[in-house]
């Protein structure tokens, strides 16, 4: 497979129809044959140009001119003489070839234009070519090399780098770019032959520094560095004799400007973005000089990659900034990206890393999506699609991929393949040959699909040797013929075979197939077909029998993994088929590309406060390999986090985005286009910190005293120290207008503040200060202001210095400073602070009064707002100089700002602790009491261990309240502050005095229990005990021994220890105390008993006492309580215990005995009094008694009030679970409206309604009720009582309601009546229309019944008998089973009913029912008569009770007795 970028004429693609081609070929045989007529023309004298127009003209104006002269002749012949015939004659030749000659002259210049146009065309592609060949990135053959001068030296650094095209060459000191135009005196720049030479003019102390020349092309670029020591010569001391010292100055001074100086103010960082967002990197600059028309060109790359505008990134570039904006973020775009100004002086660069994280994704679990989809080796049907996978740190492995199509300007995806491909290539075949694709891909795993990838950029499915076999050929006046190969092919018939066929690519589930088209191969389009073989089978099967190939390469699937095939391939036209091809050689389908090996030893080092740097072995085998991906955990969690989501392809990768202090493990693993490898080895945990650099420079050089022969100058330490302690300064002075600086120290300053001795007076001096730690010497500070010495007698105080700032947070900070070294004329007696806003004019004054201390918290500050501060001394002269002004400083509290805590350790020392994850090896934990340092050892203990430190309190008392501080250098002003007030140091005294003086934890206070036979325990319990532990119990104030009357125990293994008394008594009120010691530590717990306490623990005692003695013969367990059974029954119950045979149980009520069937089993434990139907007779006072030699045991229950009115609810309760739906019954009265119940009394809670309105009992609607019924009688029933009707049963807890409809339309009903009358009127029919006919006849059944087609018959009877007897249904003298149509019931076991649904005509007939059991029983005969709806109804006679036929019992029961068996 060829790996090319997808090629200008894929890009360039235009659709267009094939007759294109041949309007083209006629144009040019047109254009030929033109030409070859104008030549023969041309050749003949008749007109010699370039073209058929001039021919044309030329052809006309020579005849007219014949014409005319021979006109003109004529006409003359007779006036003129033959010696102007001739002399006219000679002049026309003349005049003739002097045309022809200027026609030539111009012929032969547009060939040598033409001709040398084309010479140049062939050298611009040869030149093109050989800078191809030769273009690299630039490359350094001889580096620098560093040099030690002394003082006043010049040095010359060279080196010598090649490239092409030729880089350019840009020198730094110290990272700063020189610029020989800003001091033309000290530098000068030479480049020749490709060697580059800075020429540094006698050197001084400044330029001792680290040179570094880095060289640029487009291919990329180079650096060398070196160091260069200038060495400070003393007294007397020459190192060369000044004859001979090298000295070359240029001759003027006038340096025209030519070069355009770039320095980036605003960068962009190390920036985090997700897939989907829309992101900015932005850098403003300073452009000097900024001319309008000559700018510097800004160019962004990614990857060393230039970018350009596209759908994805916006350029721009204006008004001092440069941006790259990206509309919609992919991890596609993660890199490093460099934003590069070029001008004709040479390159600025900066760069910053971009991480793209993965968007979340649509199923939980899924993978990320995959990257960087590019296209291989289009042609007219297919196309080679690859990508890199994403990295699955926290998700299950991925399993495959789908790969989608789309056309160009389409929205309508389709997937490509079936399954999941498991590389990351796949060829995408089923192209339309002249159209262009978009493509994308989606990762698998167990979890789900991802998100899509971005897509591809467009290809067009075109053969590239269409290309080469079209000719375009450029002619006069911009013209250009395309000429086809095809239509200068010769007649062929049917092609050639194809040539050269062999797998170009090989896979384990695929083959590429590529071959060489016929040659010749005719004028007609080819097709091709393709045969494969299994080696050793002996036949050929078409591959593509369906479809027929026009590209010379195809992509042969279903392959059998581990068998070799051959293959052939033949070509086609519309003449025929070919002879196949040669045979290739046999192919295994396997993969070429295996799982790459785990990387090598992973190395983490330090970098910055929040990256890493990761180093790591390459693989054994590093071909094929996409990258790498890193992952990260922090120690302990086991949680791995991806560092990048797009692999790398460098063994060094710089991690960033971690938690300053936090520790950190790393680990590699390689990705290649068939998957990961193992995840290498775990590097050493690292915690994030700083690299060791050299410090930062020291500011705010301040003049404190001067006498007039030495100056007294103060100075702010640097903001980082670089990783290392500062071991002191180093300070130069020179005076006003001096160039050189001379060292004032030559052994380091230890601290902040240094006398420069040995001045002149009335003489000006500026200084500079450079710290220095292990590494080396930091930058030096910026000079100062100049600084007259002059003796100070001024009364007032001279200037604080040192202004310190900590604890900023979100409305106020603190201020610190030093007291003035100059105090004036009296003491200070005190100190203003004054502060404003950064853009402000004015200063505000913070305090008032001046404050005494040195130290000032600023309050009522605006959070987002920045401000500087300043501080004046005061004594009592008057306010003196006022300090240098702070840095400015923004107010607003750091996130995961960390306070001082307070606490006791275990061995009850009080302490206050604070953590700094920011911290270094280099950070000092500056503890200070009224922020001044702490450095009283008798006092005070500090213990510091990595980022935490503790500040102990060796013996605190009052003396130890105030205001606690600590600050931690070499972070970025990390501060807090503790207010150690009275209440806090009670709190800590009283944890402390717990923690030296231990008590013993309790679980449980003392406390007391009664116990069975009225004993009193006291108890106590522990959360734990030492088998060494002592106790003693104390009573009154008196100890008590351990006795009969006071037993006492100790469980230690529990914690319990515990006394009881075995009878209390009055005597026995007062106060328990138990004690209790193990080891050192004590407790004591008391419980006091007195007044009402003491009362109800003694009469518990006693009760308990009586009750043990009552439980010593027969008593009651349970006394007597009431229960109701589900069959209505009211049961009196009680549970006996301890009792024999002759034990006697007797009932009572109201005094009077009750004789009970039989007695119960008191071996049973249980004994019963049934009340089987409750009424208001039953009421009274039960009891129960037991009674033998050993004592007697008596319960009462009095039955009677709420006792039972809570019965009569509860059989309300079972009662209304079992209520029967309500039936209707016709009575002479009207109709009557029954619930049947297991049990009914009137004294239950019942309520009957029509249509919600509650009714009451009277002469038109009577309620009542039986044993097991509760009816209500409608006299004369009439419209009005048309509606819902419902009864209403309450129990104990809920209602219960039954509900019967007697509205709307109706039939016929014909019921049992218990008296004489002869029809039912008019009304009563009209009440129930509209009901399920139901024919309810209780007691019995009638004899006929007429009923309309397509209603409901129920006919029900009431049975009796015992045993329960069995009931049978019977059609036309036919038992029937029970169906849809067919309803049997059996309710309570004595109403039986047979429910008809959907009555037709076939259901008319006798229906009987069959009743029996061992005793006999009856059947009785119905007849149904159904007549169709419309009919007239049949007249109806009044009905009369069908007779029941008897049935004589079984042959058993009519034996005698002792003949059964």
């Amino acid at each position: 497979m060829s790996s090319v970028a997808v090629p200008f004429y894929q890009r360039r693609h235009k659709h267009f129809d094939q007759s294109y081609r041949n309007i083209q070929t006629r144009y040019v045989l047109e254009e030929y044959a033109a030409r070859k007529q104008a030549a023969y023309y041309e050749s003949t004298g008749l007109g010699k140009t370039t073209c058929r127009l001039c021919a044309r003209r030329a052809r006309t104006l020579a005849h007219e001119a014949i014409q005319e002269s021979r006109k003109r002749t004529h006409e003359q012949k007779s006036d003129a003489s033959e010696e102007k015939r001739i002399r006219f004659a000679s002049e026309l030749s003349a005049l003739e070839k002097e045309i022809h000659t200027a026609r030539h002259h111009a012929r032969e210049h547009l060939d040598r234009l033409a001709i040398q146009r084309m010479v140049e065309e062939n050298m611009a592609l040869e030149r093109h070519a050989l800078e191809e060949s030769i273009s690299r990135a630039p490359e350094i053959l001889v580096r620098l090399r560093s040099h030690t001068v002394w003082e006043k030296m010049s040095v010359s650094l060279c080196f010598t780098v090649q490239g092409f095209p030729t880089p350019v060459v840009q020198w730094y000191k110290n990272e700063e770019l020189i610029t020989p135009a800003s001091d033309p005196v000290k530098y000068r720049i030479e480049s020749k032959y490709g060697v580059h030479v800075l020429h540094i003019n006698r050197a001084d102390f400044d330029d001792s520094a680290t040179y570094s020349a880095v060289a640029t092309n487009v291919h990329g670029q180079a650096s060398t560095n070196c160091a260069v020591i200038v060495r400070r010569f003393r007294d007397n001391e020459q190192p060369h004799p000044a004859g001979i010292m090298p000295f070359h100055l240029p001759l003027s001074y006038d340096v025209c400007f030519t070069h355009i100086d770039v320095q980036f103010l605003e960068k962009f960082g190390v920036t985090f973005g997700t897939e989907g967002e829309t992101l900015t990197l932005k850098c403003s600059m300073l452009i000097t000089p900024d001319l309008k028309r000559l700018r510097p060109r800004a160019e962004w790359y990614r990857d060393d990659v230039l970018i350009k505008d596209s759908k994805w990134t916006k350029l721009y570039f204006g008004e001092g900034q440069a941006a790259l904006s990206f509309t919609h973020l992919n991890k596609d775009d993660e890199g490093l990206y460099t934003l590069r100004m070029v001008t004709k002086g040479g390159v600025s660069e900066y760069s910053a890393y971009l991480f793209v994280r993965d968007a979340d994704a649509l199923i939980a679990g899924a993978p990320g999506a995959p990257m960087d989809v590019k296209c291989h080796d289009a042609n007219r049907d297919y196309v080679i699609v690859t990508w890199k996978p994403p990295n699955t740190t926290s998700e299950s492995p991925v399993i495959g991929y789908f790969v989608d199509k789309c056309e160009v300007g389409l929205e309508n995806w389709v997937q490509c393949n079936d399954t999941p491909v498991k590389i990351c290539k796949y060829p995408v075949t089923g192209l339309y040959e002249g159209r262009s694709y978009i493509f994308r891909v989606r990762a698998v795993n167990s979890a789900g699909i991802s998100r899509p990838s971005r897509v591809s950029e467009p290809v067009a499915a075109l053969d590239p040797v269409d290309l080469e076999r079209t000719q375009t050929i450029s002619v006069d006046e911009g013209r250009k013929i395309v000429i086809s190969k095809d239509d200068l092919e010769g007649d062929i018939q049917i092609p050639g075979p194809p040539t050269n066929v062999h797998a170009s690519e090989i896979s384990k589930t695929y083959v590429v197939l590529s071959w060489d088209p016929p040659v010749p191969r005719g004028r007609e389009p080819l097709t091709y077909f393709i045969e494969k073989s299994m080696v050793g089978s002996g036949s050929w099967q078409r591959v593509n029998a369906q479809v027929a190939v026009k590209s010379p390469r195809y992509a042969v699937f279903d392959l059998a993994e581990g068998k070799s095939y051959v293959f052939r391939v033949l070509s086609a036209n519309k003449h025929g088929i070919s002879d196949p091809s040669e045979i290739t050689e046999p192919i295994q389908p396997q993969d070429t590309v295996v799982v790459p090996s785990a990387p090598g030893r992973v190395v983490a080092t330090r970098n910055t406060k929040t990256s890493v740097v990761v180093q790591w072995d390459k693989p054994k085998h590093e071909e094929d390999l996409y990258g790498y991906y890193i992952d990260y955990s922090v120690v302990g969690s086991n949680h791995w986090e991806p560092s990048n989501h797009k692999p790398i392809k460098y063994n060094r990768f710089v991690v960033h985005g971690l938690e300053t202090g936090e520790q950190y493990v790393f680990r590699v693993k390689a990705v290649n286009a068939v998957g990961f490898s193992e995840n290498s080895q775990e590097s050493e945990a690292i915690t994030v910190q700083a690299a060791l650099t050299c410090p930062s420079y020291p500011h705010g050089i301040t003049l404190l005293n001067c006498d007039g022969h030495s100056m007294t100058l103060g100075w702010k330490a640097p903001k980082y120290s670089g990783g290392s302690p500062i071991l002191g300064y180093y300070m130069d002075k020179r005076e006003a207008n001096h160039q050189n600086w001379h060292e004032v120290n030559s052994s380091l300053i230890t601290q902040t503040i240094y006398t420069v001795e040995d001045l002149t007076e009335d003489a000006f001096y500026e200084f500079k200060v450079a710290a220095a730690n292990l590494v080396g010497i930091g930058q030096p500070s910026d000079p100062s202001e100049h600084f007259k010495c002059k003796a100070w007698t001024m009364p007032e105080p001279g200037p604080a210095y040192g202004l310190t700032i900590c604890e900023v947070r979100n409305s106020s900070l603190v201020l610190l400073w030093k007291a003035p070294v100059y105090e004036g004329k009296s003491p200070i007696t005190g100190y203003l602070v004054d502060y404003k806003e950064v853009d402000a004019e004015d200063w505000i004054t913070a305090n008032e009064k001046p404050t005494s201390k040195r130290y000032y918290k600023v309050t009522d500050l605006h959070e987002g707002h920045t401000y500087v501060f300043k501080v004046r001394a005061v004594n009592d002269a008057g306010v003196g100089k006022s300090s240098e002004i702070s840095e400015p400083v923004l107010v607003e509290a750091r996130p995961g700002t960390k306070e001082i805590f307070s606490g006791v350790d275990d061995e009850g020392n009080i302490y206050l602790a604070f953590e700094c994850k920011e911290a270094t090896d280099a950070s000092h934990f500056a503890w200070g009491k009224s922020y001044e340092e702490i450095d009283d050892s008798d006092k005070f203990k500090i213990e510091t261990e990595g980022n935490h430190s503790k500040l102990y309190f060796k013996n605190p008392d009052k003396s130890d309240l105030g205001t606690y501080s600590i600050s931690v250098s070499d972070t970025d002003g990390v501060s807090s502050s503790f207010v150690m007030d009275e209440e806090e140091l009670e709190r800590l005294m009283a944890l402390s005095n717990e923690i030296k003086n231990p008590t013993i934890p309790l679980k449980s206070e003392l406390a007391y229990e009664i116990l069975e036979k009225g004993q009193v325990r006291f108890w106590i319990q522990a959360e734990s005990l030492s088998p060494n532990s002592t106790y003693r119990f104390v009573i009154n104030d008196k100890e008590v021994e351990n006795s009969d009357r006071h037993k006492m125990n100790c469980d230690r293994s529990n914690g319990i220890i515990e006394m009881v008394m075995d009878r209390f008594t009055i005597d026995n009120e007062g106060t328990y105390t138990v004690q209790i010691q193990d080891g050192k530590a004590k407790n004591q717990s008391s419980l006091v008993l007195i007044g009402d306490a003491f009362k109800a623990v003694l009469a518990e005692s006693e009760l308990q006492r009586k009750e043990f003695l009552r439980k010593q013969g027969p008593h009651f367990s349970e006394f007597l309580y009431w229960e109701v059974t589900e069959e209505c029954e009211v049961l009196l119950a009680c549970k006996v215990a301890n009792t024999k045979k002759e034990t006697v149980f007797k009932w009572y009520k109201d005094g009077s005995g009750i004789d009970v069937d039989e007695m119960p089993d008191l071996q049973k434990g249980e004994c019963h009094l049934s009340i089987p139907r409750l009424s208001r007779n039953d009421e009274g006072v039960y009891k129960a008694t037991l009674s033998d030699d050993r004592g007697h045991d008596v319960s009462t229950l009095e039955l009677s009030g709420k006792v039972y009115d809570d019965i009569i609810l509860a059989l309300s309760r079972i009662s209304g679970k079992s209520a029967s739906p309500l039936k209707i019954l016709c009575t002479e009265e009207g109709i009557r409206l029954q619930c049947f119940l297991k049990y009914y009394n009137e004294e239950m809670k019942v309520n009957w309604s029509h249509r919600d309105s509650k009714i009451s009992s009277g002469e038109k609607m009577k309620i009542g009720g039986g044993e097991d019924v509760a009816w209500l009688q409608i006299r004369e029933p009439t419209e009005k009582d048309k509606g819902n009707y419902t009864f209403e049963i309450f129990g104990d807890k809920e209602s219960y309601k039954r509900t019967l409809d007697l509205s709307g339309q109706g039939i016929f009903l014909r019921p049992y009546v218990h008296g004489e009358f002869s029809w039912i009127k008019q009304n009563l029919l009209e009440i129930i229309r509209g009901m399920a006919v139901k024919k309810e006849i209780i007691g019995g059944l009638p004899d006929v019944v007429t009923i309309m087609d397509g209603k409901t018959l129920n006919l029900t009877c009431t049975v009796f008998g015992n045993p329960d007897p069995e009931v049978v249904w019977f059609k036309n003298d036919k038992a029937f089973e029970c169906n849809e149509h067919y309803v049997f019931s059996l309710e309570q076991g004595k109403y039986a009913s047979l429910t008809i649904k959907g009555v037709s005509s076939e259901d008319s007939g006798k229906y009987s029912i069959h009743v029996k059991n061992k005793y006999g029983g009856e059947t009785v005969d119905v007849t149904v008569s159904v007549y169709r709806h419309g009919e007239k109804m049949p007249e109806i006679k009044p009905g009369q009770l069908a007779k029941p036929r008897p049935i004589p019992p079984s042959e058993d029961v009519l034996k005698p007795e002792g003949t059964a068996k």
